[in-house]
């Protein structure tokens, strides 16, 4: 069982433009112990035979409250996804997606149910920033047809490739009429605090919501970098782990190009080397919520 939402504010008195950043907890997931810590098999292979599934992880998104408007960095799995039988296509491509993942996602465990246990609304939020485009980070998409939602060009390129469904984009939950995509590429950065990382966008131009470029995962893989004044800098890292303690010991997911994982894991740990006191927080890490509360 997961705390729906814990919330990390700014101290009062303080000019930060970050207000809070909370983090609620969309349902769970049970997936293969392959996918979490990786493992030299290719994937098909222990995808269909493995037997082994996790206990229930979160499927967590992150709410900032920024003096420029709500921002939520990505939006959790839909509950439809456990109660409509036509949510994923048929065939080969349905039974992968059984293999691939159990969901468990209550009346309560919405978007818009989570949101409301902040005091908020879907038509809150102002901006929302999707890691990458599987499922369990796309859910709450139908409910944000007032947003504008940032997706890096190369992620989304990938739904006009072959086969998207097969590869985990469910392209008709993720093109729906009315949403206001906007496609971002990163820019070149000479920040040394940003080091090793050259490439970067800042978000809301003052350098407290930075997104850098952490494919493997998937090509257009990001993660965002929180900057707080009065307390430490966070790092949603979105799936590039499944655990922090596995990213600082190089064990990289079974789900995604392993030489990309391992080069963005790299960035990662170098960029925490020169900031201390980051605190990393993966979508579906059970510990993510517990830092967060006690971030100083």
């Amino acid at each position: 069982m997961y705390t729906a939402t814990v919330v990390s504010r700014a101290p009062s008195g303080t000019s930060d433009p970050v207000k809070a950043v909370s983090v609620v907890s969309t349902g769970t997931v049970e997936i293969h112990p392959e996918h979490v810590s990786g493992t030299r098999k290719p994937l098909y292979w222990w995808l269909f035979t493995s037997r082994r599934w996790t206990a229930p992880r979160p499927i967590n998104a992150y709410v900032i409250e920024h003096d420029r408007g709500l921002v939520m960095f990505d939006t959790g799995q839909d509950r439809a996804s456990v109660t409509d039988d036509s949510y994923f296509p048929g065939g080969f491509t349905r039974l992968a997606y059984d293999r691939l993942a159990r969901f468990h996602v209550g009346e309560m465990d919405t978007l818009t149910a989570q949101l409301a246990a902040l005091g908020y609304a879907p038509s809150d939020v102002d901006t929302a920033i999707l890691s990458h485009l599987h499922e369990d980070h796309i859910g709450g998409l139908p409910d944000l047809n007032g947003a504008e939602l940032l997706v890096a060009g190369a992620e989304w390129r990938e739904l006009s490739g072959f086969s998207p469904e097969l590869r985990g984009f469910l392209r008709n939950h993720i093109t729906i009429p009315g949403l206001a995509w906007r496609q971002i590429t990163m820019e070149p950065t000479n920040d040394p605090a940003l080091a090793p990382f050259t490439l970067s966008l800042d978000v809301m131009g003052d350098g407290s919501l930075v997104l850098l470029p952490t494919p493997g995962h998937t090509a257009g893989s990001m993660s965002m970098l929180i900057r707080r004044r009065a307390r430490s800098p966070l790092l949603l890292v979105s799936d590039l782990t499944y655990a922090a303690e596995l990213l600082e010991i190089g064990r990289v997911p079974g789900v995604g190009s392993r030489r990309q994982l391992v080069e963005s894991s790299r960035k990662v740990l170098a960029l925490k080397e020169q900031m201390p006191d980051l605190v990393i927080l993966p979508a579906h890490d059970p510990g993510a919520a517990q830092r967060l509360l006690e971030s100083a």
